[in-house]
Formats: C-alpha cells, sequence, structure tokens
C-alpha cells in the first residue's frame, strides 16, 4: 500500500481528473445509439456539420429549437475528429460530467484537501446515476455540469473576507455555458441555489458583488450572440425558445413524461445505489450542500413533466453528503466497490438487452442509395437514419400534417410541425402528405421508404429486414 501511495505522489495533482475521464470514456461507445434522444440530438449535430451551418440546429433539414447549440457544436468538433461514430454523438454528456467532477474536485479540495478531494471524486465516480448520465447522448449531464461550477465558482467568489471577481467571472461564464447547453435553467438554478443563500445570512454586501457588471458583461458576451443571430434569421424565435419551450413546459400540462410529485425522491436514490444506503444519516446534515439538493428537487418536482436526467444537478451535493455520510465508515470500500461493478457492468447489459438502432439498415440503404433517388419515413421517428446511412439529404416523413396540425400535442411529429413554421419552404420538402406522395411517384428516380411492416405502404416492395425495421422500394406509379 506504501508503494501504491508513493507511486500517486509523484503523480501530477490533477491526475484524478484524468482518470475520471479515462474512467467516462472507456465503454462510452459501446452500446448502439438510443432511440429517440440519442438519435435526435445526434442527428442534430451530424447534419449541422454536413450543411456546414454551424449556428442553425436542424431536425431533418428543419430548424430545430427545442434545445440550444451547445451539445450540437460540441458534437460537431467530435465527430469531425471522430467521424460518425456512437462515441462521438456522447462527448457533450462524457464533457459535462467530466466538468461536475472537477467543480467537485475544487469544492472537496477546499474543504478537505487533496486527499479528500480525490475520494469524494472516486464516490462521485461510482453513482451510477453519474456514470450512466455522462454516457447518455442527451442535454441533462451538459448542462448539470456548468450548473455544478456555477454554483461552486460563486461560493469561491463570495467567500467571507475573500472576494475574488476571477471566480465570479468563472461562475457567470459557467451560467453562460449552462444557458446554451438547455436554456434558462443554467441561470435560474444557481441563482435560487446561491441568492436565497445569501439572503438567509444577510451578506448583502455580497449580493451586490454577485452583480459586478464586468461578470455581467461575460455572460452577455457568451449567452446572447447565439440567439440574439437567431431572432434575426427567424423572428419568431424568441417566442418559440423563451416562452413556448421553457415557461409553458414548466407551467403547463399537455407535454408528455407526466409523472407523480414524488418521482424525483425516488430516482435520486435508487440511481445512486448503494453508496445511497447511507442517504438518511447524510440528510442530517444541514448546511448548504442540503439546500442545494432542496432546491433542484423542489424546481423539477413541481410541473408534470418528469425525466430522469433533470435531477442530475442535484448529484454534486448528494456526493458529498454521502462522502460525509461514509467516510472512515465500515463498509465504505465495500459499498464503492459494488458501486463500480454496477456502472461497469450496465453497459454490456444494455448491450445484450437493449433494443438496436437503424444502423443496419442505415448501411443497407447506404449500399443501395443512387443519384436522384429520395428516402421516406413513415410511422416512426427513425432521428438516427440520416446519421447511420450518412445521407447527404435530409429524408422526408409522411404522415397526415393537416390533421396532426389541428389535434397539437406534445411528440416528435409536433417537433417537426414547430420546426417547419420557421422554414415553410423546406417544410413543404420534407414533410410530404399522401397527395405529396402521389405526385413524388411520378417522379424520376426511386423512393426508398423506411418503416415498420406494419406501417408501410401496401405496394411497397422489402428488400432488406432490418432489427428495428424494413428497407422497403416503391414501385413507380402510373401517371398521366
Amino acid at each position: 500500500m506504501r508503494s501504491i501511495a508513493d507511486f500517486t505522489r509523484r503523480l501530477p495533482p490533477w491526475w484524478p481528473l484524468a482518470l475520471l475521464a479515462l474512467w467516462l470514456v472507456a465503454v462510452a461507445g459501446w452500446r448502439p445509439v438510443a432511440l429517440p434522444d440519442e438519435g435526435r440530438y445526434g442527428g442534430v449535430a451530424y447534419e449541422m456539420l454536413r450543411s456546414g451551418d454551424g449556428l442553425t440546429p436542424t431536425l431533418l433539414g428543419l430548424p430545430y429549437f427545442h434545445k440550444p447549440p451547445l451539445m450540437y457544436w460540441i458534437d460537431m468538433a467530435a465527430l469531425s475528429l471522430l467521424g460518425p461514430t456512437a462515441l462521438a454523438l456522447r462527448v457533450a454528456p462524457l464533457l459535462g460530467a467530466w466538468v461536475m467532477g472537477l467543480a467537485l474536485w475544487i469544492e472537496a479540495g477546499t474543504r478537505y484537501g487533496r486527499d479528500g478531494a480525490r475520494q469524494a471524486l472516486a464516490l462521485l465516480a461510482v453513482l451510477p446515476l453519474f456514470y450512466l448520465g455522462g454516457q447518455y447522448a442527451n442535454h441533462d449531464m451538459l448542462v448539470a455540469g456548468w450548473i455544478s461550477l456555477a454554483v461552486v465558482a460563486a461560493r469561491r467568489a463570495l467567500a467571507p473576507g475573500q472576494r475574488s471577481l476571477a471566480w465570479l467571472c468563472t461562475a457567470w461564464a459557467a451560467m453562460a455555458l449552462a444557458l446554451l447547453s438547455k436554456g434558462l435553467i443554467g441561470v435560474v438554478l444557481p441563482g435560487l441555489i446561491v441568492l436565497p443563500w445569501l439572503l438567509l445570512n444577510r451578506r448583502w454586501a455580497d449580493l451586490r458583488f454577485a452583480l459586478h457588471p464586468l461578470a455581467l458583461a461575460v455572460f452577455a458576451a457568451i449567452a446572447l450572440p447565439w440567439m440574439l443571430v437567431m431572432q434575426q434569421r427567424f423572428p419568431g424565435f424568441f417566442d418559440y425558445f423563451i416562452i413556448e419551450q421553457h415557461f409553458a413546459r414548466y407551467t403547463q400540462a399537455r407535454f408528455n413524461n407526466a409523472q407523480p410529485w414524488w418521482f424525483f425522491l425516488a430516482v435520486l436514490p435508487l440511481g445512486t445505489l448503494p453508496l445511497s444506503l447511507r442517504l438518511p444519516g447524510a440528510l442530517r446534515r444541514m448546511g448548504f450542500d442540503l439546500w442545494w439538493v432542496i432546491v433542484i428537487l423542489a424546481f423539477f418536482s413541481m410541473p408534470r413533466s418528469k425525466l430522469v436526467g433533470y435531477v442530475l444537478p442535484a448529484l454534486l451535493p448528494l456526493a458529498l453528503l454521502l462522502f460525509e455520510a461514509w467516510r472512515e465508515r465500515r463498509g465504505a470500500r465495500a459499498a464503492w466497490i459494488v458501486g463500480a461493478l454496477i456502472c461497469v457492468l450496465t453497459v454490456p447489459a444494455v448491450v445484450y438487452w437493449g433494443r438496436p438502432d437503424h444502423s443496419d439498415i442505415g448501411a443497407a440503404l447506404r449500399e443501395r442509395l443512387a443519384p436522384g433517388d429520395r428516402v421516406l419515413l413513415t410511422g416512426g421517428s427513425f432521428f438516427d437514419l440520416r446519421f447511420q446511412a450518412r445521407l447527404d439529404a435530409p429524408p422526408a416523413v409522411l404522415d397526415d400534417w393537416d390533421a396532426l396540425r389541428t389535434r397539437g400535442g406534445d411528440s416528435w411529429r409536433q417537433e417537426l410541425l414547430d420546426a417547419a413554421r420557421f422554414d415553410p419552404v423546406r417544410g413543404d420538402q420534407v414533410l410530404w402528405t399522401p397527395a405529396r406522395l402521389a405526385r413524388e411517384r411520378c417522379r424520376p428516380g426511386r423512393i426508398w421508404l423506411v418503416a415498420a411492416p406494419t406501417d408501410a405502404l401496401p405496394d411497397a416492395r422489402p428488400v432488406f429486414t432490418g432489427r428495428r425495421a424494413t428497407l422497403f422500394e416503391l414501385p413507380p406509379a402510373t401517371c398521366p
């Protein structure tokens, strides 16, 4: 044991952060692309890279403003370096998880010194919710990482008697990056965590310092340019992005994923087993960490729409609470080992028992596609198909769009209808009705249809059956 301790002392002080990066990345590219989320968000990044427009996110060629662009920018860079691989699509959440680890390393180092920071980081690394959230390609872990860094930097900036403008600018920069990761929660959540704590402790001067003009300028310089450009290009952007996708989603019940109010009270301890076995004792420690957890749980428990990833910003303070509860207690090493095994074994379990993606259909389509051919989708979202098939142009989607416009609701089809509002010409090219299909079948070139067998058109000829769908060829119609 002494030789191991001597070896680690000779390493650079940041070696645990490098080890965390290796831990997160090691098996991140093994499993198939998860649908619909990873296919959707990875597909947006792939489209932006292929189009050469690094500012406007597009889904099947249509402007897509459900989320801001930072994840897509990161994944575009990864796709450029790694090619169209599953690992490249997951670089953004991997970065978010690492940033959360960095934030914990900074906070724990201040409290416990280098050894304590290393132990706390090791605990965070084997929380299954952290480990798996860092390998799932959506926006949740990326925004959670920046929120964590923002709160930790704000704590350092506003430490009693040790105000630091550099740390304050770091906090506001992290909030700007959080805003570009998932929207207004990147600013709202750090504010709800830090500002009431300052008010409770009557630190009025620190409140004024927190709004230092230079820090606000840093925030504005990072967060505002993209939104201003989008509003200039698409005049309805602010109303859709701010009002509909933020306030309406938070306050209205018409969106999907409705869960009971106690959903996150179950998700958080279950997602951090076995180390959460000491959670009851950890929650007795009143202080800033517990306040941080309470704010996240309360904020996301109020709306009816809930997803597991929403609670990820609570992982850093929870890890600190659990570290205190397990510190120098019997069974800590065994709990850590079990947690690590759960993390390591979950990925091959998902590969073996999980649902496949459309990589087989994509390969089959890529082999058959010729210039002038068109690709049509129906019945399902198939958001990963353009990525899997390396399509130069977005596929069309067949549905009764006129009926869907009047029906409304919250679905992947509604996302496409929302996107078409910003570019009606492109929307007409992508969103095919049965009447449009009849006209297209009179044109030269083949039409390849991707659908489940139950959704295929009556005269469609199957040419390849994949794990989740079938590739069909539509015969040309007899036209006058």
